[in-house]
């Protein structure tokens, strides 16, 4: 609708699968997409039957893959160390009112799980399905979002919000806040497309920025 601002490296054909990760203002992305006839890619598909309403209230469609928001370049060279098998998933879960979150997705279920079980191969699913975004893509939109971060400064990994916001119990001896500088920002996005591309070397990327204040 707008020309003439600027000249695109590519330009994305139908039949091209594109795969949207990030804020959450990613999910725009995604649906503009769909609704202009594009071939946005799900990885991670609801249950069979599953209503519209409740497929966006379980957070189904709402990414390429069930990963929930993810803010910041840090935490998307972390889902991808996961895909590819270069660090371990963490164990860690939450229990708030007899209910298991995943503190890497503490919004994902309304209601949390019904155990950790249940809870951990969530998780995994999610991981599998964000490798088969990185192997099946074309292009890789990616929505940043944050600065700010919170980490596990005992084990290093980091969680997209802060711990007892939505569930879990704030530690302070452990959990440490992180307001992320330029340097440090690019180099985990250099990182992040690095490792994908090693897995899929023709994958190209498109970075937007979050329009949310």
């Amino acid at each position: 609708d707008i020309s003439d601002l600027w000249n695109p490296k590519f330009h994305i054909k139908l039949n091209n699968n594109v795969v949207t990760f990030g804020s959450c203002f990613a999910q725009h992305i995604g649906n503009a997409m769909k609704d202009r006839g594009f071939q946005w890619l799900s990885t991670e598909t609801p249950p069979l039957g599953l209503s519209e309403t409740n497929c966006k209230k379980f957070n189904y469609n709402i990414f390429s893959a069930r990963t929930g928001n993810i803010y910041t370049t840090s935490l998307l060279k972390q889902w991808t160390e996961w895909a590819l098998g270069k660090k371990e998933i963490p164990k860690e879960v939450w229990l708030k009112d007899e209910r298991y979150y995943d503190p890497f997705r503490p919004a994902i279920e309304p209601n949390g799980f019904a155990s950790k079980k249940e809870a951990g191969e969530s998780l995994l699913q999610a991981v599998q399905s964000f490798r088969q975004s990185i192997k099946k893509a074309d292009y890789f939109v990616y929505t940043l979002g944050l600065t700010e971060s919170w980490f596990n400064s005992e084990h290093g990994y980091e969680y997209p919000m802060c711990p007892g916001t939505v569930a879990g119990e704030f530690d302070e001896t452990k959990h440490k806040f992180v307001n992320q500088e330029f340097n440090q920002i690019k180099k985990s996005l250099s990182q992040a497309i690095e490792l994908m591309r090693e897995v899929n070397p023709k994958l190209q990327f498109i970075l937007t920025v979050s329009p949310v204040p």
